[in-house]
């Protein structure tokens, strides 16, 4: 099986709908609150948490940067609900997805590029690769689920898949 080498492409509300939602406040409506001393951005995404007993939980994660290009061998899924990431320094980071099903296949592998001012939420069971910080260690708001039950899936990639952003294509020498 030859392997898979796939460039960035810039993360969109459109791109990524079968996905999820993009968060981001660039062209969503808003209203100012707090005596006009704070503008607010409303239902950005779908917070999806109380199956199974389960309850919001908000959390920071430092991601660690990781070296391009990076060999994709595992992803995950949240059965039970939503996952979102929003970063709190605004640096741009990789975002990688499968389309649904029992197990992800790597033909169905997308990457997105994060400018750094948009965030993710990843609908419930969607494929996805753990945090890909680029530069530096980086910092995200987390809201997902807490709750009794396990909510996380893990499975190998059926191929060899390398991810790259595009102006790092040069970087696939091996």
């Amino acid at each position: 099986m030859d392997d898979i080498i796939l460039q960035a492409m810039a993360l969109t509300a459109e791109a990524f709908a079968p996905f999820g939602d993009v968060i981001e406040i660039e062209g969503r409506q808003s209203r100012w609150i707090n005596e006009n001393t704070s503008r607010r951005f409303d239902d950005l995404a779908y917070v999806d948490v109380l199956e199974a007993g389960g309850r919001p939980l908000i959390s920071v994660f430092e991601a660690l940067p990781r070296q391009l290009p990076l060999q994709v061998r595992v992803l995950e899924r949240h059965p039970l609900s939503s996952q979102a990431f929003f970063p709190l320094e605004a640096r741009p980071f990789l975002v990688v997805v499968a389309e649904g099903g029992p197990l992800p296949v790597a033909s169905g592998i997308r990457v997105y590029l994060s400018s750094g001012r948009q965030g993710v939420n990843f609908r419930r069971n969607t494929w996805h690769h753990s945090l890909i910080a680029l530069d530096r260690t980086s910092r995200f708001l987390v809201v997902d689920r807490g709750g009794p039950d396990e909510n996380c899936e893990e499975v190998a990639v059926d191929a060899v898949v390398f991810v790259t952003t595009r102006e790092g294509a040069d970087d696939l020498d091996r």
